[in-house]
């Protein structure tokens, strides 16, 4: 009979967490989902149904996340395919894909770098020719960094900014206080896709088991789709990092590494 060893940690909100998970355990991991962030709508959505009433005004969106994306196509009847869309990563694309939208379909944007997938190597595929004077729409959740804005408007593009979800921390109940106190004993691989969602883990760790505990969990093995979440992981104190390209097939691969 074959063995579910060694165990695999998801951390992703629950609503991207469900095609990844069948897919590892297929591959013959045990895997266990511990949520290190909650995607919640927004209280008011006004904002964002007025503005994609106005989706000709604008040249290009741009989308922050696969989460900007979902939250976004929900309130979508029809794309608008003249309307060009620049995203991050393979994540995105492949929430794009699910919503119908692909390269055949529509023009999409993104880093050609997948090693490296953020603000920064989207910048660097963008016509800021062809953009100037034009109008681009940034999707993203309640907060984020201003870079891709603020380069954009540097250029003499006009950018309007609109959130479509929020983030927040889960609640830390005595259920996943339990949870975390067997995981934080067990030797995994945990999947960490959100330098937040760490920040998060280390703080949760800390608070059930203070500093000898967050010891212990430097010495777990995490795997990372994003440069920028490995510095965080570093500076955090994790000693095994596992860094991958962009996209769940890179991640799925990795752990393939590993059997």
């Amino acid at each position: 009979m074959q063995t579910l060893r060694p165990k695999v940690v998801v951390t992703r909100p629950v609503q991207q967490a469900a095609e990844f998970v069948q897919r590892a355990q297929a591959m013959g991991f045990e895997v266990e989902q511990f949520p290190l962030l909650e995607i919640q709508s927004l209280q008011d959505q006004a904002p964002l149904t007025d503005v994609v009433r106005r989706l000709n005004e604008f040249d290009m969106l741009a989308f922050i996340s696969p989460n900007a994306i979902d939250a976004f196509f929900a309130h979508i009847d029809r794309w608008p395919e003249q309307l060009a869309i620049a995203v991050m990563g393979e994540g995105s694309k492949q929430a794009l894909r699910r919503h119908g939208i692909t390269d055949q379909n529509a023009i999409i944007i993104s880093p050609s770098n997948l090693l490296k997938t953020d603000s920064e190597t989207l910048l660097e595929e963008l016509d800021f020719a062809r953009l100037k004077g034009r109008k681009v729409l940034i999707v993203r959740g309640d907060s984020g960094r201003e870079l891709l804005a603020d380069r954009l408007r540097d250029k003499g593009v006009q950018v309007e900014i609109i959130a479509a979800y929020k983030r927040a921390a889960p609640l830390f109940d005595v259920i996943k206080q339990r949870q975390l106190s067997v995981l934080s004993e067990q030797s995994a691989y945990w999947i960490i896709t959100s330098s937040e969602a760490l920040k998060n883990l280390v703080l949760w760790v800390n608070t059930i088991s203070g500093d000898l505990g967050v010891a212990k969990m430097q010495h777990q093995h995490l795997i990372i789709p994003h440069i920028r979440i490995a510095e965080t992981a570093k500076n955090l104190g994790f000693q095994s990092i596992t860094l991958t390209a962009s996209g769940d097939e890179h991640l799925l691969v990795a752990l393939q590494s590993y059997l």
